[in-house]
Order: structure tokens, then sequence, then C-alpha cells
């Protein structure tokens, strides 16, 4: 069974940890926190370490997952590169496309290893539906889609890492609004920015709880996307337009709602369509499957999981909207 090492031992990494169970082995954890990481290593039935390099320098150690803040993603990634393991960082993978470049460079000049983003929404069932259904002769070539993201924040939110630019990269753009960048990419293929704002209405922080953004591929297939953080009920939903149907994509499960696609398919008279929908209940099980192609990518030298070319659109995208709205 192969072993995984994992720093950051938060929210995040527990996700990541519930999903790798009986998949893999944990082996070590880290945390600049050692209460946080002692937690962790009895939770998960690990051995607590107290350095990064102790889980670099573990030759047993097959894969590392990297569930850190934005600010140290880079570094960390790099030195896992070079100690010639496999790598699953958290998104966005870096603070900023630069960062995220230099990520790149050290895999050219690396031994061959598995590099994957934790965008996790890919592996939602819901979405796998959806890109089996837009493939399809009868939903047509993609007009346009709209995606909105949102959850409501909590008291203290605008104190938090997140909330600190130097520490996050920025606000709800390179939270939720990197995974829906992410999902676009997907459908639309590569984007350019077309339209965006960056607005902070409710919270007192240095970074948006807005975005609001229009990207386009180079047929014109326009992505018109909003993140928020000031969205009181928390939501998820995408909306993909072809020349012959619809697809709609609502919920994320827990707090977001139940996970539902439907397709609706357009008569050759038109009218009201045809419409399928397909419910998906229990746990989120988006970690575990996006884990499970990253461990038989490992295995059988396969590429099914390789997202580092989106990863990089998706950060200079960021960039980009950051730098015409003044942030």
């Amino acid at each position: 069974m192969m072993n995984v090492g994992i720093i950051g031992c938060g929210m995040i990494g527990q996700k990541r940890a519930n999903a790798i169970n009986g998949l893999a082995k944990i082996k070590h954890c880290f945390d600049l926190s050692a209460e946080s990481s002692s937690k962790f290593s009895k939770r998960n039935n690990c051995i607590q370490a107290f350095s990064v390099d102790e889980i670099l320098n573990d030759s047993e150690v097959n894969l590392i997952v990297i569930a850190t803040r934005h600010d140290s993603l880079a570094d960390l990634s790099k030195a896992v590169i070079e100690s010639g393991k496999n790598l699953l960082v958290e998104k966005p993978g870096a603070l900023n496309s630069r960062e995220f470049e230099q990520i790149i460079t050290s895999h050219k000049n690396s031994a061959k290893t598995k590099i994957h983003v934790g965008y996790n929404h890919q592996f939602h069932p819901a979405i796998l539906k959806a890109k089996e259904i837009c493939k399809s002769e009868e939903f047509g070539k993609i007009m346009f889609l709209r995606g909105r993201y949102g959850h409501g924040g909590r008291i203290g939110y605008e104190s938090e890492w997140r909330a600190t630019k130097s520490l996050s990269g920025g606000g709800e753009l390179i939270d939720q609004g990197s995974h829906l960048i992410d999902l676009a990419i997907t459908f639309l293929g590569e984007l350019k920015l077309d339209y965006a704002s960056t607005p902070t209405y409710y919270w007192d922080m240095d970074v948006e709880d807005n975005v609001f953004m229009s990207l386009k591929n180079q047929d014109g297939a326009i992505a018109f996307l909003h993140a928020s953080c000031t969205e009181w009920k928390n939501m998820f939903s995408l909306e993909i337009y072809g020349e012959k149907g619809k697809v709609e994509i609502s919920g994320l499960g827990g707090s977001y709602g139940q996970e539902t696609i439907t397709f609706h398919r357009m008569k050759p008279e038109m009218g009201p369509p045809e419409s399928q929908t397909w419910k998906f209940s229990g746990d989120d099980e988006s970690w575990r499957t996006e884990f499970e192609f990253l461990l038989k990518d490992i295995r059988e030298d396969s590429n099914f999981s390789n997202n580092i070319e989106s990863s990089a659109i998706v950060l200079k995208l960021i960039g980009d909207i950051y730098l015409g709205s003044g942030r």
C-alpha cells in the first residue's frame, strides 16, 4: 500500500485524510501547530513529524499532500518535487501565477513524478455526469455557461488568514472563484479575461468579498461567473448551454444542498424541453474519487489527473483580474 505524508493538519488536511484512509496509508503528518498535528496523528493513526524534512527524507513515503495556507504552497511543492516524491497540492497551487511557474520549472527539471492540484469539484458526480452529457452529440456545441458559488462567512471571518492578501493571494476570486474558473476551462477550454469586478461590500478586509467576471474562449463562448462570501445561504449553481440543450447543476451536498443535475433536451419543434434529473445523496465523495484517479496515474504512469496546464491558466486569469481591478 502506498505511504502518504500530509503537511497541514487543518480542516482540509483532515478532509484529505478521510479520502485517503483505506486507499493508502498515512504514515506522517506535520503542522506548524504541534497541537494540531498531535491531534491529527492520533485521529489518523500516523506519526507526528516535527519538521517537513522528516517526511521528505523518508524513503518509504511515495506521495505528499500539501494542505496549508496559500503563501506556503509553492515553497513546499518545490521541496516535494526536488525530493522525488509525488505531489497533491491544494488549489490554487500557489499564491500567484509567478510562484506556480516556479513549480512547473521545478517539475520539468526533476525526476518523473506526478503532480495534481486539488480541484476536487471536478470529481463531484454531477460534474462528471455533465462532462459526459456535454461531449454527446445530443448536446451540441457549448454557447455559454453561467456559474455561481457562495457562502456567508462566519463571525471573525475578516480576521482569518484568507482575509489577508499576503497570506491568501486575494479574496473570493482566488478562493471559491478559482473553482468556478477551473470548471469553466473544463467545458470551454482556454479562456481570456473579458470583464471583471472585485468589490468588497460587507467584510472589513483588504481583499474582495465578491467577484463578478466574464471570460471568453477563442470561439466567443462566454463563462459568466460570480463568487461571493456574502451569499447568506450557501449555494452552488452551474448552468451550461449547448445548441441542443441545457445542463443545470445545483448543490454540492451538505450545507450547499443536495447535489442535482438536470439535462433539458430541446425538441426539434422547440417549446418545453424534455428534462431528465439525477440526484446524488450521501457524503461528498469527490475528495476520494480525486485521490483514486491520482493513485491510478501513479501506479499506471498515466496522466488523467494531470491538471498543471489548466491550473496555470486559472492563476494567470486571477492575476489578470487583480491587475485590472487594482487589487
